[in-house]
Order: structure tokens, then sequence, then C-alpha cells
């Protein structure tokens, strides 16, 4: 691409957008390269695991564009802030199913961004981690596939999930067939409280097998495109 072509696309797309980002790791900034390309300035989204529904948050920056979606956080002690937060959203205080039940233990901590579901988890968390579990609350549950049905014409444009160790059993509950969600954003790295993460390799695996390829990785998460989409979508 020529210098000059270069230089006012990327001054057409700071006057759009700015340069702000909300997310943990810029992911909503990488992710504006790609909308803004196709036009998706509005994307429609669900978020499982908001906790904060604007700092280190994946889809505020869509919302404050005027964007519609779900979020869905376990943690009843968040859903007020969230609610203040985006009125023009729907909220849901339930945790997200992958074998059938109905609710689950909840583990939350003293940190309330590492809550987790996962029993095992948590007690990793604690063992290693400074921060311990206050309080261990029942939470009802749905599926991902029938949040989407219950809360989607047909599916969201964007999927943000970060559920503290539980990312991965989730996915594969997805039906992709019934919901090819174009992009999907997912926390692929393990717990830590440094910047020395390893990475949940099975995410991508997974992802692959589906029909979707990594279009970034912020080491923290991993975007990915389902590639039909991706090949068909127009430009704008």
């Amino acid at each position: 691409m020529m210098g000059s072509l270069k230089a006012r696309i990327f001054r057409t797309a700071y006057r759009i957008f700015g340069r702000n980002s909300f997310s943990q790791a810029g992911e909503d900034a990488v992710l504006d390269f790609l909308l803004w390309n196709i036009g998706m300035l509005k994307p429609r989204y669900l978020e499982l695991g908001v906790y904060s529904p604007r700092d280190g948050n994946n889809t505020y920056k869509y919302y404050l564009r005027g964007g519609k979606g779900v979020l869905v956080e376990a943690d009843s002690s968040q859903i007020p802030a969230i609610k203040k937060e985006r009125p023009g959203d729907t909220v849901l205080n339930i945790g997200v199913s992958f074998s059938g039940e109905k609710e689950a233990d909840f583990y939350i901590f003293d940190e309330p961004s590492i809550n987790t579901f996962n029993k095992e988890e948590a007690l990793h968390r604690e063992q290693v981690g400074s921060h311990k579990i206050v309080k261990v609350a029942k939470v009802p549950l749905k599926t991902i596939n029938e949040i989407i049905s219950e809360n989607f014409s047909t599916h969201p444009d964007f999927l943000s999930i970060d559920i503290e160790g539980l990312d991965y059993e989730v996915l594969q509950t997805l039906d992709v067939v019934k919901f090819p969600i174009p992009i999907i954003c997912a926390e692929t790295c393990t717990f830590s409280e440094n910047h020395i993460k390893g990475k949940d390799n099975r995410i991508e695996v997974l992802m692959k097998s589906r029909g979707y390829f990594v279009y970034a990785d912020t080491y923290v998460n991993t975007i990915f495109v389902h590639e039909q989409w991706f090949k068909t979508v127009k430009a704008k």
C-alpha cells in the first residue's frame, strides 16, 4: 500500500475510533481494524464473564458506539454496577453450563476478577496465589446455546469469553453449525499473578478444528475468526 494512502486510512480510523482501548490487552483496538474494514461498527455481542462493565472489557467500546448485546456475569455483587453502566444491554446473572447441570457452586474470592466455577482451579488459585476464597454460592446455569437461542434472532457477531478456567469446556459445547459466530475472543492464558502465564493450547486446536483461524493473539487472549465468513464478507 502506498504510504500516503496508508496514512489517510490511519487518520480516518483515528478520527472515528481514537486510540482508546478498554480491553485488558488492546483486543478491542485489534478488532477495530477488522470491523472498520467491513463496516461492522456496531456489532451484536455476547460476553461471558463480564466482571467489569468498562475497564478490561472487550465489548464496552462497541457499546459506546451504539452496539448492543448480552452480558453474562455469575457474581451477583457485580450486577448493579453492570446494569448502571450498560443500561442498553441485556444483563444475565447466571453461569454457563457445559455438562447439563442447572446450577453449580461458584467460588468467590476476595479479588472478584478471579472467581470461578471450577473447584480444582479455585483451590489451585488459593494455594499458589495471594487471594483467598471468601464464599461459595449456588448460581443457576444455562448453556451457551440456550443463551444465544433465547437472546439473539440468529447469533452474535462477536463472542467474548473469559470464565476463569472453563473457557475450553464451554467452547466445546458451542454449536458452531447453528451459531457460526464470526469473531470469538477467548482467554487462552492460564492463571498467574505475574506476567509469566502458560497458554491453554487446547482452545486453539479446538477452534481450528471448528473452522476458525487465529486472527491475533495478545498473549492473554486469542482472537479467532470464522474462516468461511472472513473469505466471503465484503469490505466496505
